[in-house]
């Protein structure tokens, strides 16, 4: 359920429509937050004009990477001291140990879930880190367009039905998602170790 002033800015991003999008996903992606609203915008959005999808799910994606990016360039100019002191300790070494472990694809992983993932803290810590632009917005942009072009399908595909589709399963669908996502990944990684060991002992 939304909050009164959630959901005025739902509405007010819903009359501007793609532009609306693109805001919202950038302060969503930043330093506010609006859990799933963009989600939504897109569902009624798309259902009205199912032919204009792929621009409010792309509008949403640039949006949502132009936030991130400015808190990934937050992170950078830190040397991750204030992550310590303003999010507690043990969050910040677990998702340390994630991104060391997995690299890129816990913060593409991330980008897909919806909230309470710890989207937000994980970009800081991409910058801290001194994660490539390149592969940071690679990442990011990659996740975030699978999940809302994701969720502009289901529109297209349901229409109004969408909606209560999204509320009622679109966390397990996320994870879902996710996790296929990061299966793949890790198939891929395992694949080309062993063909650059197969290489190496020619």
């Amino acid at each position: 359920m939304l909050t009164a002033a959630a959901a005025t800015i739902r509405d007010w991003a819903t009359e501007l429509g793609g532009v609306g999008l693109f805001i919202l996903g950038a302060l969503d992606s930043s330093f506010l937050s609006f859990p799933q609203v963009n989600d939504i915008i897109i569902v009624y959005l798309s259902t009205k004009t199912p032919s204009l999808m792929t621009y409010y799910a792309g509008m949403s994606t640039a949006g949502s990477l132009l936030g991130a990016t400015a808190l990934y360039a937050l992170g950078r100019r830190g040397d991750g001291t204030f992550l310590r002191q303003r999010f507690k300790a043990d969050l910040v070494d677990r998702l340390l140990r994630l991104y060391a472990r997995f690299g890129l694809l816990t913060l593409l992983v991330m980008a897909i879930l919806p909230p309470p993932t710890p989207f937000k803290l994980l970009v800081l810590l991409a910058g801290t880190s001194g994660l490539a632009p390149w592969r940071f917005l690679l990442a990011v942009g990659l996740g975030r367009g699978v999940r809302y072009f994701g969720t502009g399908y289901l529109a297209v595909l349901y229409g109004e039905q969408a909606l209560d589709l999204l509320q009622q399963y679109g966390t397990q669908a996320a994870i879902a998602l996710a996790v296929s996502v990061l299966v793949a990944g890790v198939g891929i990684f395992i694949w080309r170790r062993t063909r650059h060991t197969g290489e190496g002992q020619l």
